[in-house]
Parts: C-alpha cells; sequence; structure tokens
C-alpha cells in the first residue's frame, strides 16, 4: 500500500515561510538542497516531509512563470516497488515527468503527471523527515 508522505509549497521567500511554520506548527528542520532547477528548505512532524521550494523556471517546476507561483506544487507517496507502481500509473493515464535524485538513495522521486496534470512523486525511500525514510 502506497503512503501519502510529503507534500511540496512553492513559496517566496524559503527561510521565512520556512521559520512561521517551524514557529506555528512545531515543524523540524530536516534537510535544505540547492539544485540547478531551484532550492528547498525540507522540514517534518516526523510522518510527512513538508517541502517548501522556490523554482528558477519551467524547468523542474512544470511552470510558465515559475517565479510568480505561490502554492500547492506537487504531493509524494512512499511505494515498495517503484517498477510496479510507474507500470499502474502509465496504465490508468498518467505519465512520466522526471527523475530528482540518486534511486540508490533517500529524498529520490520518480516524478508523474495525472491525467489532468497534476504533479505527484513516488519514492521507494522516502522523505527526509518522515517515518518510512531511508538513506
Amino acid at each position: 500500500m502506497a503512503r501519502l508522505r510529503h507534500f511540496a509549497l512553492a513559496v517566496k521567500d524559503l527561510e521565512k515561510s520556512a521559520a512561521f511554520y517551524e514557529s506555528v506548527f512545531g515543524l523540524k528542520r530536516v534537510g535544505r538542497e540547492d539544485l540547478d532547477i531551484g532550492s528547498g528548505i525540507y522540514l517534518s512532524d516526523g510522518v510527512i516531509n513538508l517541502a517548501l521550494l522556490s523554482f528558477k523556471g519551467e524547468r523542474g517546476s512544470g511552470l510558465k512563470d515559475a517565479k510568480s507561483f505561490v502554492g500547492a506544487h506537487h504531493f509524494g507517496f512512499q511505494v515498495d516497488d517503484l517498477a510496479e507502481t510507474q507500470k499502474r500509473i502509465e496504465a490508468n493515464g498518467g505519465k512520466f515527468f522526471f527523475d530528482l535524485g540518486d534511486e540508490r538513495h533517500g529524498n529520490f522521486e520518480r516524478k508523474f503527471k495525472d491525467p489532468d496534470g497534476v504533479i505527484f512523486d513516488i519514492s521507494k525511500n522516502g522523505w527526509q523527515g518522515t517515518d518510512g525514510y531511508k538513506k
């Protein structure tokens, strides 16, 4: 069974947003990445990973005006078998988007778009700060 473990929000100011969710909800900062497609700060309650993202452009975000977009961007499921889940996704009208990270390590995501174009991830190893995370 898949487990919902990841939500990603596009925000204007990573540090300001992280401080808000840490102060208001007691989330813990569990990581940060600065990549060629953008930057992210990862927070967790111990079960769910909340990614706060700042995209540089359309590549990776799928958004024409990524720098102006603020709001829910994608979500992720931890699954037991990437290949089998990908087959089910594609058989039901989902489309592969791109891979992010190294499949052999944690924080790897295989990204898809559902039939309506909504972006979601699948991961075998999970996300930092989640209850199922495997390095």
